[in-house]
C-alpha cells in the first residue's frame, strides 16, 4: 500500500489581484523526504509557499497534507496539521528575548522546557541565550532561531523559504546537518525553497525549479547530471 504523502500539490494556481505566479504547479513530498524548489527571484517559489500555508487562496487546484484536504482551511488549522513554516523575510519579534521567540512555535507553556532542551541539541547556542533579545542575536543566529522556532512543535512537515541566503559556510552547515537529520531520524517531510544549488542537493532527495509559475524540470537529487540540468533551466 503506497504511503499517504505529507504534502501533495496539485494543478494548484495562485497569485495576487489580477495577476497569476503559480500556474498548475503539482508536486509531492513524502514523510521523510526533502524536495529542493529552486528557482531564480520572481518565480513563484515564496508564493507557492504562502498558498500552502493558506496565506494566498488558490485559484485552482488542491493542497493534502496527510491526505487532508487544505482548501478553504485558515492558517492556524494548517499549523495544527503538523505543518511548520520558516518565512524568508525577517519575522522574529526583535525586541523579545529568544525565549518568547521559541514559545510561539509551541501551543502549550507545558511543552516548553521538553523542547527547548531538543532544540538546544540541534542549536546549542540557544539555550544559553534564553534571555537575549532576538534582535541582538548575528544575522546567521537569527536565521538559525527561525528555523528552531518553527521545529519546537515537531511538525511533520516543514516548508522553508531561502534560509541559506547571506549565511557563512559554518552556519549553512550546521543547518545542512539538522535538516537531514530531521527528515532522517524523525521522519519530518521538508520543502525547501532555495537559490544555493550546492546547499539544496547535498541534502535533498529530489528537486523541482520552477520558472515563470511553472515547473520545467524535476529530478533525484543524487542524478550526476541533476546540477548540469538545474544550471541549463536557470541559465547559471
Amino acid at each position: 500500500m503506497k504511503e499517504v504523502a505529507a504534502l501533495q500539490i496539485e494543478g494548484l494556481s495562485s497569485g495576487y489581484g489580477a495577476s497569476l505566479v503559480v500556474r498548475g504547479l503539482s508536486l509531492e513530498v513524502a514523510p521523510g523526504e526533502i524536495v529542493a524548489l529552486l528557482g531564480k527571484n520572481g518565480m513563484g517559489k515564496t508564493t507557492l509557499l504562502r498558498t500552502v500555508m493558506g496565506y494566498l487562496q488558490a485559484r485552482t487546484g488542491h493542497v493534502r497534507m496527510f491526505g487532508a484536504d487544505m482548501h478553504d482551511r485558515p492558517v492556524h488549522a494548517r499549523s495544527r496539521a503538523g505543518v511548520g513554516y520558516v518565512p524568508q523575510e525577517q519575522a522574529l519579534f526583535q525586541d523579545l528575548p529568544v525565549r518568547d521567540n521559541l514559545r510561539l512555535g509551541l501551543a502549550d507553556d507545558r511543552q516548553m522546557q521538553g523542547a527547548v532542551t531538543r532544540i538546544g541539541a540541534l542549536f546549542p547556542f540557544l539555550p544559553a541565550r534564553l534571555a537575549q533579545k532576538a534582535g541582538t542575536l548575528s544575522g546567521g543566529e537569527q536565521k538559525m532561531l527561525l528555523l528552531a522556532r518553527a521545529l519546537m512543535g515537531a511538525p511533520r512537515l516543514l516548508l522553508i523559504d531561502e534560509v541559506t541566503e547571506g549565511l557563512q559556510p559554518s552556519n549553512i552547515d550546521r543547518i545542512a546537518a539538522v535538516l537531514r537529520a530531521e527528515a532522517e531520524q524523525n521522519g519530518r517531510a521538508i520543502l525547501l525553497v532555495e537559490q544555493h544549488v550546492g546547499f539544496a542537493l547535498r541534502i535533498a532527495h529530489r528537486y523541482a525549479v520552477l520558472k515563470g509559475g511553472e515547473k520545467v524540470a524535476e529530478g533525484e537529487a543524487a542524478d550526476p547530471d541533476a546540477a548540469a540540468d538545474i544550471a541549463a533551466h536557470l541559465q547559471l
